[in-house]
């Protein structure tokens, strides 16, 4: 199987660099740089998926990849509704942070989501099991879903993040 992940296109500038989990936010049509994908939309898949929040099915409406079905297991993880919408600087001055949650990327999961790491790892690994197997595959979700696919098939691409329309394919045996 091929599968190319993109994350979605950007939202509104209000946005860019808060914590935005499963609030349904559209994206910012201006900031669109079609350039970034302009060797995706030369492509054909067998099979498209996005997440079913609007800035990822936007994203794909704007490329012109249709069909495509939606699934919710696709989602940014959640976020604690005290973090939702919030940058760092916003998080390091809340009464609960402490330095600790510095110290890992379990300490910093466990104090701004509500979602567990283990139930975000359970959510993309049944949609994975679900792919077909011989099939080449677009995904356009989420920077975290991203990572957590990543971290699953191919342990060294976990950590490269992905701005806004940016992608990357990995091929599975």
């Amino acid at each position: 199987m091929e599968l190319t992940l993109l994350r979605h296109a950007p939202l509104p500038a209000m946005y860019h660099g808060r914590y935005i989990g499963h609030t349904d936010i559209m994206i910012d049509d201006t900031l669109f740089e079609r350039d970034k994908i302009e060797h995706l939309l030369n492509q054909t898949f067998d099979r498209i998926y996005s997440s079913d929040l609007v800035r990822c099915t936007a994203t794909l409406e704007i490329m012109g990849m249709k069909p495509f079905t939606t699934d919710s297991r696709l989602r940014e993880v959640r976020f604690k509704p005290s973090i939702e919408g919030k940058s760092f600087f916003q998080i390091e001055a809340m009464d609960d942070f402490t330095l600790e949650a510095l110290d890992s990327k379990e300490n910093w999961h466990q104090l701004i989501c509500e979602e567990s790491s283990l139930m975000f790892q359970s959510r993309i690994e049944n949609f994975l099991q679900d792919l077909p197997r011989e099939s080449k595959v677009l995904i356009c979700t989420h920077g975290g879903t991203i990572g957590m696919i990543l971290a699953l098939i191919t342990p060294d691409y976990s950590d490269i993040p992905l701005g806004y329309l940016e992608y990357i394919t990995v091929s599975l045996g």
